[in-house]
């Protein structure tokens, strides 16, 4: 694990908007956004299983998504108008993915294979957690991409959040 910079608290704080809007949908409350290299945002999410009736509609899956359209056409824009043929955006290097819980196998996977170098992440999730916990997939170093993970940041409240959120259906 890499020591968190000040930036990421103030992105974490885009995340944790992101999860609780998924309150709306009585989805479980996890927020990501990814932050292009100019340091704005590129995509977010937040969980839609429920809103959406999809098992890979993870907070992360939604962003990743959104960042990779959006970054296929900013690149898409700056080709044209130099004349260059359209090139595929799924690639996103140089970008950073800032998420309230600890990415699962699927979306650690999603990471790898969309080549970000970085997770920024909130709350250690100790039964599917992919960056440290159960699983290292954003380490492993069997796979062709390896990433930088930032655990633990603004913790306290990614985990209130959620823990809120489990309390209020078991007592209601």
């Amino acid at each position: 694990m890499t020591a968190p910079e000040p930036r990421h608290a103030a992105w974490m704080g885009l995340a944790l908007a992101e999860a609780r809007r998924a309150l709306a949908t009585a989805d479980v409350p996890i927020g990501a956004v990814v932050i292009g290299p100019d340091g704005g945002v590129l995509g977010s999410g937040r969980n839609e299983r429920e809103a959406l009736g999809d098992p890979t509609a993870h907070a992360e899956m939604v962003a990743i998504r959104e960042a990779a359209a959006r970054l296929r056409e900013l690149r898409a824009a700056a080709r044209e108008s130099a004349g260059a043929p359209r090139p595929s955006g799924w690639r996103l290097a140089d970008c950073t993915l800032v998420v309230t819980l600890e990415p699962c196998a699927m979306c650690a996977g999603a990471v790898v294979l969309a080549r970000i170098p970085r997770v920024v992440f909130g709350a250690w999730d100790e039964k599917a957690g992919a960056a440290g916990s159960v699983f290292d997939i954003l380490r492993e170093r069997r796979l062709n991409h390896w990433v930088e993970v930032y655990a633990g940041v603004r913790e306290p409240e990614c985990a209130a959040l959620l823990r809120d959120f489990f309390a209020g259906h078991r007592t209601g």
